[in-house]
């Protein structure tokens, strides 16, 4: 199921290389979550939580937004039902698609 919600940007990850062999290539989005009560005790406020989307290239799309951070956007997500572990929800949120809600001007 897609699923589009507006989220705040908080920071923005390039990754690309090589490891053992392997090549990776991606960008990471850190999108504003709201904290959760769990059975340890209680919560106030929000934590970001990393969504991987593209490749590298993506970042240099968002770059020149930095000094703007944090910024609002319009996230599109796949839903996914997942056995639930211990630790997880049983709901697995992949990032298909993200774009500023405004047209943030750049700094002189």
């Amino acid at each position: 199921m897609r699923m589009q919600n507006q989220a705040v940007i908080h920071a923005i990850k390039e990754s690309a290389g090589s490891f053992e062999g392997k090549s990776f290539s991606s960008t990471t989005f850190h999108l504003e979550v709201d904290l959760k009560d769990n059975g340890a005790g209680r919560s106030i406020g929000c934590v970001t939580r990393p969504f991987k989307f593209g490749d590298a290239t993506e970042f240099d799309k968002w770059a020149h937004l930095g000094q703007s951070l944090p910024i609002k956007a319009t996230a599109f997500f796949d839903v996914e039902a997942v056995k639930e572990t211990a630790g997880g929800s049983g709901v697995k949120l992949t990032l298909v698609d993200i774009k500023p809600l405004e047209q943030v001007k750049k700094a002189a």
